[in-house]
């Protein structure tokens, strides 16, 4: 049974990109990738949170480096790429999950902002798709997860130019696993409920908006970031084989729950 679980599940020498590992969540996606044996490039704007991850990683055995990257600049994508397989060889993995918000109210969002979101949270995901699964394409093997969110749709209050990236991330996944659906490369979204961070919390929610929040999710509570690992090393393995243009729902039940 172990074997048979090994040979489903397992990720042993595989190398994942994981754009956004210096974040909340998806550091802890890198975090778990790398306790399955996989080598993990953490990528992010920050070097500060690249190190945080990797100084986690390798304390408990596994192997991380650190990339920085902006994720609007193509060619930083194709840098940062070129860099990965000096080191590695190859990428099997790609977690898109770099991202923004902001809770301006409809009427004051200013065409920066608005463009500002966009960029870093579509744009981003596509650049990422773009280089990385180039790279993937010509070695026919690849799963990329993209990060979606609660707010694809129906859209969340306070989030617009968030929801609207979401939406698009979207769409955009499942434009991407049809392409490439007999090319070796399979594209799905994890799609989290609310796991907030303590900025999140001060921008976005007050005490009413949490009484929202988990009045309608059914198991009542928050979300903790390695409540999507399972997913994430799903998706990421044999065992998902036959899996592409899905959006995983990791929520608590808040998509289930209407009154």
């Amino acid at each position: 049974m172990t074997d048979y679980l090994s040979d489903l599940f397992g990720l042993k020498g595989k190398i994942a990109a994981v754009i956004g590992g210096g974040g909340f969540l998806c550091g802890e996606m890198a975090i778990a990738l790398a306790k399955t044996g996989v080598k993990v490039a953490v990528i992010d704007q920050n070097m500060e949170n690249i190190n945080k991850v990797i100084d986690n990683i390798t304390s408990n055995g596994g192997e991380a480096s650190g990339f920085l990257l902006n994720v609007i600049d193509k060619e930083n994508h194709t840098k940062c790429l070129t860099e990965i397989l000096n080191k590695y060889n190859k990428v099997n993995i790609l977690i898109n999950g770099a991202g923004i918000n902001a809770p301006t109210p409809l009427l004051d969002i200013s065409i920066e902002e608005w463009n500002k979101i966009i960029s870093v949270n579509l744009t981003g995901t596509l650049l990422g798709c773009q280089v990385f699964g180039k790279h993937m394409l010509d070695h026919k093997d690849g799963s990329i997860v993209n990060i979606s969110s609660a707010s694809a749709g129906p859209p969340l209050s306070k989030a617009f130019t968030y929801s609207v990236s979401k939406a698009g991330v979207r769409n955009l996944t499942q434009n991407l696993a049809r392409e490439w659906a007999t090319k070796g490369v399979r594209v799905n979204a994890l799609r989290p409920g609310f796991f907030p961070t303590e900025w999140s919390k001060k921008h976005f929610i007050d005490k009413e908006r949490e009484n929202a929040i988990l009045g309608h999710t059914p198991m009542q509570r928050y979300g903790r970031p390695d409540e999507l690992v399972g997913a994430v090393l799903w998706l990421a393995s044999n065992a998902a084989s036959f899996v592409t243009g899905a959006e995983i729902t990791v929520d608590g039940g808040f998509t289930a729950m209407t009154i």
